[in-house]
């Protein structure tokens, strides 16, 4: 491995991290232009269409986990090359899917493709930081969550320009090349890392967790299917009672429950993304039905706030200290749902810039100190199952946003429905500040 023998960190290493970890953000961000082509040349109606974003949020908060309990295991290295093939093959099979429900199998495959590449990356930095004496991988940390936002302001636009050269089936086909230079890198560059020959795996661990998951995402995406609470329920018992007793477990609950500061990222983190993707949902569908915007002047208005958080997680980023990353995000979290009150159908045009780029603020820190968090609080032998749990809690997020954007805006993205939703988006953003600042332990970090 390049530079192995020197005390710094591999910089050969930084390529295919990126690389790999920007696959679920590239595939989340550019379907939301694809949605409407698909739906007309398939014959599909939105409710349906809905499925290519839900399927692959469900892969990916049950799959993360798991590959990253897999990469704890048998290293980065094997689960790289094989999720960024398996997202290769799920390109080629989207771009030629017959039909819808093809089509969803596709993005199910691409969300367990995509589940490698976070972990391995989190993983490969915590073996850097061990192998070369030096814990201090702020600059690398803040390189992944700008690589993130970078995706989310390109990602649409990518994709609005792949469908007007080839079509809807051009943003499946772009999996391809992308995942061909993942295996390259990857195969040049990750190290082999050797596995101890008989340790164990919790198959049925993994099988009653994503039995649990998914009948509990279900029913937040569906909030009137109360009975998929029943199985959420059982799968749950089921799977406490089976890690508690297994010598090793998938998710070691005592280590877990013991680890309080990890829980508090792990809420932290799903506070910080039912905001961010109650304001993205809302916010946007608000501007178009609600202010009278066109699309193509809603995603200048939001601009703003994708620049804001680039600008804000590079400057900050290099920086480990986490707290004050948390109160001052907490703050401007705060103040942007306010915002959100005064709004109405002949807001200044001015003040819906200003808002995009209060809420850049949060964005910009909160998922960064969260991220630095989690790093230096889970146990090293697992970061990549940790750094994958907490891609869940920020998918379990992005969905509880949008089951209240259902609730709030069901009878159209009007400003009455907006500012109930920004009443909920206020108490949530309310609870993560008082949860960062009680927490004592992110002052030592």
């Amino acid at each position: 491995m390049i530079g192995q023998q020197t005390d710094t960190f591999d910089r050969g290493l930084i390529a295919p991290m990126i690389l790999g970890s920007v696959l679920n953000p590239v595939n989340s961000s550019m379907i939301a232009v694809a949605l409407i082509p698909i739906g007309v040349a398939l014959g599909a109606p939105p409710s349906e269409t809905a499925w290519l974003v839900s399927a692959l949020y469900l892969a990916t908060a049950v799959g993360q986990p798991v590959v990253g309990r897999l990469v704890d295991t048998y290293g980065p290295r094997l689960l790289y090359l094989i999720g960024t093939a398996l997202a290769g093959i799920a390109g080629i099979l989207g771009a030629l899917a017959p039909s819808l429900d093809v089509l969803i199998v596709a993005r199910v495959l691409l969300g367990f493709g995509t589940c490698a590449g976070y972990p391995a990356a989190m993983y490969l930095i915590r073996s850097e930081s061990r192998r070369t004496g030096h814990d201090n991988p702020a600059g690398v940390l803040t390189a992944l969550a700008v690589a993130g936002q970078t995706i989310a302001v390109i990602g649409p636009t990518l994709g609005g320009l792949l469908i007007g050269l080839g079509g809807w089936r051009t943003i499946f086909l772009v999996n391809v090349p992308l995942s061909i230079a993942c295996l390259v890198l990857g195969a040049l560059r990750l190290p082999r890392t050797p596995v101890e020959v008989g340790s164990g795996f919790d198959i049925p661990g993994i099988a009653l967790f994503a039995a649990m998951l998914t009948s509990l995402l279900l029913f937040l995406m569906g909030p009137t299917h109360w009975y998929l609470l029943v199985p959420t329920v059982v799968a749950a018992v089921g799977f406490s009672v089976r890690e508690l007793r297994v010598t090793e477990p998938f998710l070691d609950l005592r280590l877990l429950g013991g680890n309080v500061p990890l829980l508090a990222t792990y809420g932290r983190t799903l506070l910080t993304y039912v905001v961010a993707y109650a304001f993205i949902y809302g916010y946007t569908q608000w501007l178009e039905d609600g202010r009278g915007l066109s699309a193509s002047v809603t995603g200048l208005v939001l601009l703003p706030m994708f620049l804001t958080a680039i600008i804000v997680s590079s400057t900050t980023g290099r920086h480990k200290e986490v707290r004050g990353k948390l109160v001052i995000g907490g703050i401007a979290q705060i103040v942007a749902c306010a915002m959100l009150l005064l709004l109405h159908a002949g807001s200044a045009f001015w003040l819906l810039i200003v808002l995009s780029v209060v809420v850049g603020i949060p964005q910009g820190l909160n998922s960064l100190a969260n991220q630095n968090a989690l790093y230096h609080q889970a146990d090293p032998a697992r970061m990549g199952s940790s750094a994958g749990l907490q891609r869940t809690f920020m998918y379990l997020g992005a969905i509880i946003a949008a089951a209240a954007n259902g609730v709030f805006l069901s009878h159209g993205a009007n400003t009455v429905g907006l500012l109930h939703l920004a009443v909920f988006m206020l108490v949530v953003a309310v609870l993560f500040l008082l949860v960062s600042v009680v927490d004592r332990s992110v002052r030592r970090i």
